[in-house]
């Protein structure tokens, strides 16, 4: 059984910084693309940043500049710096990782974690 599990959230004043952290457990064979969303009270869950297994980054344009995603390959964790933080951003906060498993025959899917929220305060 594959999970993802966020921490890191937290509530922040605008200007400031969190990291975020998500890892991947369980057994699985290998890690492919990993990526960041949020959702807002009553809006659509939005993109925020994916990243390849070789590191090639991809920002929606409200964060470009303000936040970096990384990933620990030999950790399978995930991370979100977000700087300048602003009151839009805030929102929870889900990883997702598409993960490739064996059961018999190799599969791949997308899982998500449970989301960790980021609250900014103006």
């Amino acid at each position: 059984q594959v999970q993802l599990v966020e921490s890191g959230g937290d509530l922040v004043q605008a200007g400031g910084s969190l990291r975020l952290s998500c890892a991947a457990s369980g057994s699985f064979v290998s890690i492919n693309t990993m990526g960041w969303y949020r959702q807002a009270p009553g809006k659509q869950r939005e993109l925020v940043a994916t990243i390849t297994s070789g590191g090639s980054a991809n920002y929606a344009d409200s964060v470009k500049g303000r936040f970096t995603i990384s990933r620990d390959n030999a950790k399978n964790t995930l991370y979100l710096e977000m700087n300048s933080l602003k009151p839009q951003d805030t929102a929870v906060y889900y990883c997702t990782a598409v993960i490739r498993i064996f059961t018999g025959r190799f599969k791949e899917d997308a899982y998500w974690g449970q989301g960790t929220q980021v609250t900014v305060s103006s």
